[in-house]
């Protein structure tokens, strides 16, 4: 790099001194090129002088990116654990009565209020107009409570479900979590519809023993699952 700032500054004095001796333009023009051929082979000799990185071989590249072949990796079918899993059957059948439970009673008290509203239009011609007020200001206010009820009963079952599916997957990470320690696994995937995963070697599906292992500790505890209890309190339009 030196030795090429010294010639482009050789060349700005030739310029000046042509310049100043008045020589004509075309012994400026050889000079120019002359000066630039030098300069090419500067640069020239530069680059191939400069030690070059050592390159790495397709088999080096490849030593730098191989995984460890020590990884033993399985995975567990979610649907099918699920449906065998006898724990979460019965989480879930407790879960299903207290929605059926809940539904009928919201649609009891709003059968009720229907009726009350077909009796108020039937004797409304009867009543003063205080009566019919009062009547009918009950009436709304029942519908209003109906209407929280409803909303409470909704946010009571998403509570319910959201706590079951805590306890479930607590139980199962729990279970995975001990097998895989006991068993030398470093990785259990989850597989079910819709993920990323494609496609898993049958030699990798552990669902099976998972699930015999989860239901006969299940089955060796006296407790049955707990669904939390799904308030139902508010006050009845009734």
């Amino acid at each position: 790099m030196i030795l090429l700032s010294a010639v482009y500054i050789y060349l700005f004095y030739l310029c000046d001194q042509l310049n100043q001796k008045h020589l004509k333009v075309k012994y400026f023009s050889i000079i120019l090129n002359l000066v630039l051929a030098i300069a090419i082979i500067v640069l020239y000799v530069l680059y191939f002088s400069v030690p070059k990185e050592k390159e790495i071989s397709g088999t080096e590249r490849s030593d730098t990116l191989t995984m460890p072949t020590d990884i033993t990796i399985a995975y567990v079918l979610e649907d099918t654990l699920l449906s065998k899993y006898e724990y979460f059957q019965e989480l879930a059948a407790d879960l299903e009565e207290k929605r059926k439970t809940m539904e009928n009673d919201y649609t009891m008290k709003a059968q009720g209020l229907q009726k009350e509203f077909e009796g108020f239009q039937r004797t409304a011609g009867n009543m003063t107009m205080n009566q019919a007020r009062a009547v009918e200001e009950d009436l709304m206010q029942k519908r209003q409570n109906l209407m929280l009820l409803q909303e409470k009963m909704g946010q009571d079952l998403l509570r319910a479900e959201a706590e079951v599916n805590t306890q479930l997957y607590d139980k199962v990470s729990g279970y995975l979590e001990k097998y895989a320690n006991e068993n030398g696994f470093a990785l259990i995937l989850n597989v079910k519809r819709g993920n990323a995963i494609l496609y898993g070697d049958k030699g990798m599906d552990i669902t099976d023993i998972i699930v015999k292992g989860l239901n006969d500790e299940y089955n060796a505890t006296d407790a049955a699952p707990q669904v939390p209890k799904a308030e139902t309190d508010t006050e009845s339009p009734n």
